[in-house]
């Protein structure tokens, strides 16, 4: 269990990472306006909102990968700390901005954290 736990995590990471790229450096290009549908007006208006957002994902990735290096019991708690973040944020985002985002964010990082909590 302890090994799917860690590829859950991994894939958590990747997504936030993948994230970060998509708002900090591809806002404005094809992928980040079509990820919302934005013409070249709005995405270059909301690309400094965007950015802050993919530091925010940065920094969740950062510490997911943390806790998959990390010795006990650091290891675990990172791990938690880390997928409870990922699952609030989804859920805000979800209520506040696109429903899409429970599916995309809350459900891999509440997957991740269930399978985490098992495997202790």
């Amino acid at each position: 269990m302890q090994t799917l736990a860690d590829v859950l995590v991994g894939l958590v990471a990747a997504l936030h990472a993948y994230i970060l790229v998509l708002e900090m450096f591809l806002w404005q290009r094809g992928p980040g306006r079509g990820l919302h549908g934005f013409d070249p007006e709005m995405a270059r208006a909301s690309a400094p909102l965007a950015a802050n957002q993919g530091l925010y994902n940065g920094f969740l990735a950062a510490g997911l990968v943390w806790g998959l290096v990390a010795d006990d019991p650091t290891r675990f708690q990172a791990q938690v700390f880390f997928l409870v973040c990922v699952v609030v944020a989804g859920l805000y985002g979800a209520l506040t901005a696109n429903r899409r985002i429970l599916f995309a964010q809350a459900l891999p990082g509440a997957l991740a954290l269930a399978a985490v909590l098992v495997a202790r």
